[in-house]
């Protein structure tokens, strides 16, 4: 075979057919390209005018018009921009993907500013064979001496161009809809899908329907120039004697005017997010987000993003109030290009974690591709995801730092993005961590370093403790009875070493899952003055675990994983041996009792007397468990996990424990092993429905017994 190079060829019948069906997804985003293209011709010939190439006419006003028309079935798109020559015709509209707009800055690049420059590829006026068989262009150039140019095109490759009869500067796009896309020339689908992508868009956009028969009435300081006046409204006279002498002095009545209805003003050239924070008001910030979001109830706050360097960045995020029981928690963030609507909730922009919010960014830089509907993935649209992470970070820190009561007040609200955040995202949980809020079991709101600094305040000589000293001095064990001071010292001394050894173990929070169910254990703890947090979302179990591994020597342990050294009476070195002969007695009659010999038993003196037992499960186990489950829920069959790590803790200050001690072949001493369990076991989860139906039987066969 002989060798070859040369150019590849590109058969216009076949790509044209793919240009029209493939280019968008969304069919209706003609009106938007077409619209485009309009607002870039307006701000060409702007650009001209301010660099003295053309002479804008005295009272010009830049707009764009839709028209529909849906008795001859077409759809017009008329500007007043800088038009076309037909040597521009055939290179801009003849020639596929040929941008004028690329062109115009390339020419200019040293004269404008390009970013106001919508289009890039050329391709969007072909979005207009999407939907039309047949689509006509009327353009004058601004250029002097310049004839009209009328093109024409049904849908194939071939089109026909000759002198036109437009008489104004700029250009008209008729489409003639196709039988299945005559939805577009309906005025109300109109209105929808031209605010849908052209609600922001920096040239005004107006919408009428041709030869419309509807009027409207105008006073006479409210006519326009270019209305069309159909009848002339006179003041209503009135008879002699219904004048008052007040009505005498007032004004004579304006008079009135009916007019044709006038084309409908349906896009905001200077959207919200284009003016400096310092110009807008918190009644401007609620207005757009009622507007745009079609949200009634109030953001809780928002933040401004506004950004000329490293790139052109401005937006506004707004934090909804997110019900997580029963709505949905997606949030809105709609993406623009140069006040262009793009897409909603576009991830390679937008953080994962921030979609739960609502809100508007605008980036002109953006690389998108040719039907600007999607990214190019590249490093610069993750240096703006980061940014814009790194933001929303800094106004959160802000609050904490100089807005803490209102940060407070919102945290409940927006507690589940930014832990949410902090899973998905590393530098933003870094950022945070200083600024996550716990509330406590006063339902105070404590920072994670507040969390770490408090510590159990001391409650011993209370009425519930009996070792230690008497009110003289004397040494005295837990009977009161006198015992030698060495032995407190040395207890003392090992006191103090364990005191320092705790110091180098793990930070620990305490915390509550469910406050009605943990009751039990929180009423220990505040006897106890100590503290807990409460954390009641599915969220806030990975959370813990990813605070852990970012901040070391920190462990997270729910309120019922031990019973911590705070809410054990001290007791002596005797007193603690005979603790431990106890604990092998009533463990094998428990285990027995409850046909369990899996179960740990432990006999500890509570300083609460009213508390019989209590049912710890380690912080590992319950962990894995919850682990299993959520595997088990999401179809992986991984089962129950099993049933270790259990531990039942028996008050050896109550009677009920000394009773079984004391009892072991009683007649109601096994019924009293299960109703200790089962008692521990209702203040940590609910019973199953077997036990619980033993439970009552029980609980009733008790009452019988006391009735007696």
């Amino acid at each position: 075979m002989v060798a070859k190079s040369g150019n590849l060829s590109i058969n216009s019948e076949n790509i044209f057919p793919i240009i029209k069906k493939w280019l968008y997804s969304d069919h209706d985003i003609f009106y938007r390209e077409l619209i485009s293209n309009g607002c870039d011709a307006v701000t060409k010939l702007k650009k001209l005018d301010m660099m003295g190439e053309y002479t804008l006419p005295e009272g010009y006003k830049a707009r764009v018009d839709v028209i529909v028309d849906p008795d001859k079935k077409t759809l017009t798109f008329q500007d007043n921009g800088l038009g076309m020559t037909a040597d521009e015709v055939e290179e801009y509209i003849n020639q596929i993907a040929f941008s004028g707009a690329t062109d115009f800055i390339e020419k200019y690049k040293d004269k404008s500013n390009a970013d106001q420059i919508i289009g890039h590829f050329g391709l969007g006026f072909y979005s207009a064979f999407m939907v039309a068989d047949e689509v006509h262009i009327d353009t004058l150039s601004y250029k002097a001496d310049a004839k009209p140019v009328h093109w024409e095109c049904d849908g194939g490759t071939e089109f026909s161009m000759e002198e036109g009869s437009r008489t104004e500067v700029g250009t008209t796009i008729t489409l003639f809809l196709n039988e299945d896309c005559l939805e577009f020339c309906n005025e109300y689908k109109a209105r929808e899908v031209v605010k849908k992508y052209c609600s922001f868009i920096p040239t005004e956009i107006y919408l009428s329907k041709a030869d419309t028969k509807e009027t409207q009435i105008v006073k006479e300081s409210e006519k326009l120039p270019d209305d069309e006046v159909i009848e002339e409204i006179a003041p209503e006279k009135k008879d002699d004697a219904e004048a008052t002498s007040d009505e005498e002095t007032k004004e004579p009545e304006e008079k009135k005017y009916k007019i044709k209805k006038r084309p409908e003003l349906v896009n905001e050239t200077t959207p919200l997010w284009a003016k400096h924070p310092n110009e807008c008001s918190k009644e401007e910030y609620l207005e757009f987000y009622r507007k745009v979001f079609q949200d009634y109830k109030e953001p809780l706050f928002w933040i401004h993003l506004n950004m000329d360097y490293p790139f052109n960045l401005k937006g506004i995020l707004y934090f909804p109030k997110i019900n997580m029981e029963y709505e949905s928690i997606e949030g809105t963030i709609k993406l623009y290009n140069n006040q262009v609507f793009i897409a909603d909730n576009i991830k390679e922009v937008i953080p994962e974690f921030l979609l739960l919010l609502k809100g508007v960014i605008d980036c002109p830089d953006l690389p998108l591709n040719v039907s600007r509907s999607a990214l190019q993935n590249d490093g610069f649209v993750k240096k703006i995801a980061e940014y814009i992470t790194k933001k929303v970070a800094d106004k959160l820190a802000g609050m904490c730092k100089t807005e803490k009561e209102e940060y407070d007040k919102y945290w409940d609200d927006i507690s589940p993005f930014i832990k949410f955040g902090c899973l998905k995202d590393d530098k933003f949980c870094e950022k945070m961590n200083d600024y996550i809020l716990f509330k406590n079991l006063d339902g105070k709101y404590l920072t994670l370093p507040e969390c770490l600094e408090t510590k159990p305040i001391d409650t011993e000589g209370e009425e519930d403790d009996r070792s230690g000293a008497d009110a003289a001095g004397q040494a005295v064990d837990e009977n009161g009875e006198k015992v030698e001071a060495e032995i407190v010292a040395d207890e003392r001394t090992t006191a103090d070493e364990q005191a320092a050894e705790d110091k180098k173990k793990e930070k620990i929070i305490y915390y509550v899952t469910d406050e009605q169910q943990q009751s039990q254990y929180i009423n220990m703890f505040k006897a106890a003055k100590m503290d807990a947090v409460i954390l009641t979302h599915n969220i806030d179990q990975p959370f813990i675990s990813q605070l852990e591994s970012k901040n070391e020597g920190v462990k997270f342990l729910r309120i019922d994983a031990d019973v911590t050294d705070a809410l054990k009476a001290k007791t002596s070195k005797k007193a603690q041996e005979e603790l431990e002969k106890q604990a092998e007695t009533i463990g094998r009659i428990m285990k027995k009792a409850l046909k369990n010999d899996k179960i740990t038993i432990k006999v500890e003196k509570l300083k609460n007397k009213k508390i019989s037992s209590v049912l710890t499960l380690s912080e590992e186990t319950r962990r894995m468990q919850d682990m299993m489950k959520m595997y088990s829920m999401n179809g992986m069959g991984m089962g129950d996990f099993g049933g270790g790590g259990e531990t039942l803790i028996l008050n050896a200050n109550h009677p009920l424990v000394q009773y079984v001690v004391e009892h072991e072949e009683g007649e109601n001493t096994e019924m009293i092993c299960e109703q200790l369990y089962d008692l521990a076991k209702l203040q940590q989860a609910p019973l199953s429905s077997e036990s619980m139906t033993k439970f009552v039987a029980r609980s009733n066969e008790i009452m019988m017994l006391l009735a007696k």
